[in-house]
């Protein structure tokens, strides 16, 4: 049987490795010490709009884990990866890496560290919270993880975890343009991360008012331009599926940023604002929109800096 760690139990590896677990799949978790001995205590509580459920994993810390595992799961937020490489030390050289992370630059971080070979490609769609209780609180029917290759040596190993995720309640999709895939999100994401962050509000809010619609189009526009210079266009179907959500009458639909900003939590605002701008400008495009939104939590993380939080 395949050998699973996931490196975080929180709301993308914890939501994703719980299901795989409860439907008999071989899986471990790579915590820190507060959230092993919270979880050793009152097991790893999923709460979903079906449903509530407990399971009971295997957990180790840095310092126990070993080369022997055919599959690590990488599903920290992108601003602790170096955090998460390090405690890794001990899997180093054994299996496959696959990243749950939004964005594109950790890739590159990874192909230097691990090579191509050993790195594949994945895209999580959840929303999720930790409760303060430690429970993982999804907040919405959707839960989709969707991987595929990104070199031949593990084309086989994503179809045989792809398997296993089909075995479970949520969705397991295969996709050999992972890229493509990873590229699509990226763009949507920093879309309404941006403008749900800048104008502290819901999709629904925004584009009940004079200017939100145009706004969020423009935004969206800008950030598939940045795609399609980068030789990753954004299609039809999946530019039709992304301003569905984006702006769509009445939704309270917001980005995970939106509400770890209102948290006083830090924001993934540089890995996936910035790297986007970052991307544009060098291609040659203004970004002016997403270079305000950036700015505005840059702001925020100086303030929360400045307070010691």
């Amino acid at each position: 049987m395949m050998k699973i760690l996931i490196l975080g139990a929180g709301g993308v590896g914890g939501y994703f490795g719980a299901h795989l677990l409860r439907s008999g799949a071989d899986v471990t978790f790579l915590v820190r010490e507060r959230r092993k001995a919270l979880i050793e205590a009152n097991g790893l509580q999923i709460e979903t709009p079906r449903g509530a459920f407990s399971v009971r994993p295997k957990l180790v810390c840095a310092s126990e884990v070993k080369p022997e595992y055919d599959l690590i799961i990488l599903a920290p937020k992108s601003y602790d990866l170096d955090d998460a490489l390090r405690s890794l030390a001990g899997a180093s050289g054994h299996g496959v890496v696959l990243p749950f992370l939004n964005g594109m630059d950790h890739l590159d971080v990874l192909d230097r560290q691990f090579g191509r070979a050993a790195v594949m490609g994945g895209v999580a769609h959840v929303a999720a919270t930790i409760t303060e209780s430690g429970a993982i609180r999804q907040l919405n029917d959707i839960h989709s993880l969707t991987v595929g290759p990104r070199h031949p040596a593990h084309a086989e190993l994503a179809r045989q975890f792809v398997a296993l995720c089909q075995q479970t309640e949520f969705n397991g999709v295969y996709s050999d343009e992972i890229e493509q895939v990873l590229w699509d999100k990226w763009v949507f994401l920093a879309t309404l991360a941006g403008m749900t962050t800048v104008c502290r509000g819901t999709v629904g809010e925004i584009v009940a008012t004079p200017h939100g619609e145009a706004l969020t189009r423009q935004m969206y526009e800008a950030c598939c331009e940045v795609a399609r210079l980068s030789g990753y266009p954004t299609g039809a179907a999946a530019r039709e599926r992304a301003l569905g959500l984006l702006i769509k009458p009445g939704s309270d639909f917001t980005a995970s940023m939106l509400r770890d900003l209102q948290a006083g939590q830090a924001t993934e605002h540089d890995h996936v604002l910035d790297a986007m701008c970052r991307r544009g400008m060098a291609l040659g495009l203004p970004m002016a929109l997403l270079r305000l939104a950036h700015t505005h939590l840059a702001v925020q993380a100086g303030r929360r800096a400045g307070a010691g939080g």
